[in-house]
């Protein structure tokens, strides 16, 4: 192995190690000193899951059979997404003294971020599961290649939004505020609450061209033991390298600014 190898391995292993460790504080601080402890990795997406389900199957009985998976399929993966791009605007801020102080590849504390929230999302899973159980739907073939590919894709997308976010918000304070919005807005119009087959027909390239959507649908499919759309699958696995490079490309071509602005 020639020293210009052996230099990239030790890179990576620090970075790998690095990770490790600050992924490692992250689900500890998170848990520490809490009651419910793991519950709470679900009790969100449950919660909201209730809500709607009882404004949308309840009071408008919306005809969408095993409305309930129905849901659940789509918001556990989205709140893992949504607690990410909007815990990410304080990823740089909260961590100035380290930034200030220490050199160390910074947008890992992004990647750390991402990591918990997909971990969490990982571990709900059982839940996911035992609805599917309740209606009598079991994990099909597709479990085993199309379950890590939506993962990495989810990473991927989720990952470069957060380094936009993340990066943006140490030049102009207001996208913490408007992060918020952003994603409640984004929610209503990916379709979760709603089959993607019932937007019209001229609008329906938005399925695609929306990165959520492509993701959810996918998503959606597994979970509730449908074929998964190849189309959207491959549209989903798309944005993942483009909303990558997006992100990291603004965060490297700003992050030489960041000690004087955390």
């Amino acid at each position: 192995m020639n020293s210009a190898s052996a230099q990239r391995k030790r890179t990576l292993e620090y970075y790998r190690d690095l990770v490790l460790s600050l992924l490692s504080a992250e689900l500890k601080v998170r848990y520490r000193n809490t009651v419910l402890g793991y519950a709470w990795s679900v009790l969100h997406p449950l919660m909201f899951t209730l809500v709607f389900l009882f404004a949308f199957k309840v009071i408008v009985k919306v005809p969408i059979e095993n409305y309930t998976l129905f849901l659940v399929a789509g918001m556990f993966p989205w709140q893992a997404i949504q607690n990410s791009v909007c815990t990410s605007t304080g990823a740089f801020l909260g961590n100035s003294s380290l930034i200030k102080r220490v050199y160390f590849p910074r947008h890992l504390l992004v990647v750390v971020g991402v990591l918990n929230d997909l971990t969490h999302y990982v571990l709900s899973m059982p839940i996911i599961l035992l609805v599917m159980a309740l209606y009598g739907i079991a994990p099909t073939y597709d479990f085993l290649w199309v379950l890590p590919l939506l993962l990495i894709t989810q990473f991927f997308i989720t990952l470069g939004l957060s380094l936009v976010v993340a990066t943006c918000n140490l030049f102009f304070r207001d996208i913490e505020r408007l992060v918020g919005i952003f994603m409640m807005l984004w929610f209503y119009v990916t379709p979760i609450l709603f089959k993607e087959d019932w937007v019209p027909s001229y609008l329906q390239w938005m399925n695609y061209a929306n990165p959520m959507a492509a993701l959810e649908i996918s998503w959606r499919h597994l979970f509730m033991g449908l074929p998964v759309d190849p189309y959207g699958l491959m549209a989903a696995a798309a944005w993942a390298p483009l909303m990558l490079l997006a992100g990291y490309g603004l965060y490297r071509r700003l992050n030489w600014r960041f000690a004087e602005l955390v």
